[in-house]
């Protein structure tokens, strides 16, 4: 029988991170019987790359790549890059390629290593906001370079490990381009969702001992929320769909005009945070004692999204006062993020958050269905907590909490399909922060396949 030639390809992982692509494409090697060999990789971050060279020993790894020159990297048939997201993200300026800390420009870069090394493939990763950055023009700037470089560049497609099921909903979007002169894009096409049943607990261990305790007060908070759910419910009331912001319960202050633009006398009188009464003072006196998101504003109108929230909570707490009055009572000392709740979960067979998922967002407490986990988030208090997981007696404190923990480093892990790294002495919040911002191995490898397949 015929020895059929083993494939070898060569590639480099920019901005690497904690090596989402590495990983990848070491994993297709195994199940598809072909060498992929990582012979340079770039990350500016010291503490990663001290990581990286752990975890994928003999791989040359450097720091700032705009200090290396092309020609000094080695020839590879393959380009990987998930280039810095902060400049096109929707929780940052969105500054893009005019990026004050010149992040935007580092695509540049990129082009320079692939015009003189001219890889085969090339594999990027970035936000999904990129696409609609300013209003497309972004993704037609990047279209354009990779084309005039020759390259074959199909739709961008947005893609998540949930649809794989893999238990996260995090979207992303990846870019492909194939070299024309080395047979071009060919019957490429990107992955199809599977839809497979997600299940977050197949990747809980409940015995894992890494783990942060839920504070005393956070756990009081779940509580006085599902309170709050209990009595809706005993009421002959929906779950609302739309975001619960305690603040409004009592609240008239008026709306019309954004109070920043209004008056003292406007002001004074009327109903604020929680239903208090606006005391005597300036104007900036007045707005304090207003909701955080009412207490500025760009234009002397509200945009039309916030005045609805506001609407829909003054509606539904008049319909309900009768019991809401006294529940405000446990809320009056919850910080501002913790007065609002976003019940994510629709209608379901139970309404408990006990055995959901709960985010604590600056945008609120969020509640979702423990079929996946939300995007890991670069800032480490937005940690997923796994309200349900009895704790062991002998590892509590004093006043802490039997059940409910966050999830812990390895669970994040295995979420961005890196159950297998090393994480060395990082600290845990540092481990949340590199989880955040990695690249998730089981959506490129199912890109991979087809790719390296040619569609096959």
């Amino acid at each position: 029988m015929k020895n059929i030639k083993k494939k070898i390809y060569k590639f480099i992982d920019l901005f690497a991170g904690l090596g989402g692509f590495h990983l990848a494409l070491e994993q297709y090697a195994q199940e598809c019987n072909c060498e992929c060999t990582c012979v340079f990789a770039s990350e500016l971050k010291e503490d990663l790359r001290k990581l990286y060279a752990e975890n994928y020993p003999g791989t040359r790894i450097e720091g700032d790549i705009t200090q290396i020159k092309p020609e000094e990297i080695p020839s590879h048939d393959i380009l990987c890059a998930g280039f810095p997201c902060q400049p096109f993200s929707q929780a940052g300026k969105q500054q893009g390629f005019n990026d004050e800390k010149n992040r935007g420009n580092l695509f540049d870069y990129i082009c320079a290593i692939v015009k003189y090394h001219r890889p085969k493939y090339i594999l990027l990763e970035n936000v999904s906001n990129l696409k609609g950055h300013d209003h497309g023009n972004t993704w037609a700037v990047i279209n354009q370079r990779l084309l005039d470089l020759d390259y074959d560049v199909p739709e961008p497609a947005i893609l998540s490990p949930h649809q794989f099921g893999k238990p996260q909903h995090r979207k992303r979007i990846y870019i492909v381009a194939v070299d024309r002169n080395q047979g071009g894009i060919g019957n490429f096409r990107f992955p199809e969702a599977t839809n497979k049943k997600c299940d977050i607990k197949k990747i809980i261990n409940d015995k894992d001992p890494n783990y942060m305790h839920l504070k005393p007060e956070t756990r009081r908070q779940l509580e006085v929320w599902q309170k709050f759910i209990d009595e809706t419910i005993a009421h002959g009331h929906e779950i609302p769909r739309f975001p619960i912001w305690a603040m409004e319960f009592g609240a008239d202050y008026p709306i019309d005009i954004a109070p920043a633009f209004n008056t003292p006398d406007k002001l004074i009188g009327q109903r604020g945070k929680l239903g208090r009464v606006i005391t005597e003072g300036n104007l900036s006196d007045c707005l304090v004692q207003l909701p955080n998101y009412a207490q500025t504003n760009k234009t002397r109108v509200f945009p039309k999204w916030k005045i609805r929230y506001i609407s829909e909570n003054r509606r539904f707490y008049k319909e309900n006062k009768e019991w809401l009055d006294e529940w405000l009572k446990e809320v009056m000392r919850f910080e501002n993020s913790h007065l609002k709740l976003e019940w994510n979960c629709g209608k379901c067979r139970s309404y408990k958050i006990e055995d959901k998922i709960v985010q604590f967002r600056a945008s609120g407490i969020r509640i979702k269905k423990p079929d996946y986990s939300p995007a890991l988030n670069l800032v480490g208090t937005q940690i997923p907590i796994l309200p349900w997981i009895k704790l062991p007696a002998d590892t509590l404190k004093d006043g802490e909490p039997s059940k409910g923990r966050y999830m812990t480093v390895t669970e994040a892990a295995k979420l961005q399909g890196m159950g297998s790294l090393s994480f060395g002495s990082l600290s845990q919040g540092r481990c949340f922060e590199a989880l955040g911002n990695a690249i998730n191995v089981e959506v490129v490898k199912e890109i991979v396949k087809n790719l390296l397949n040619n569609g096959k």
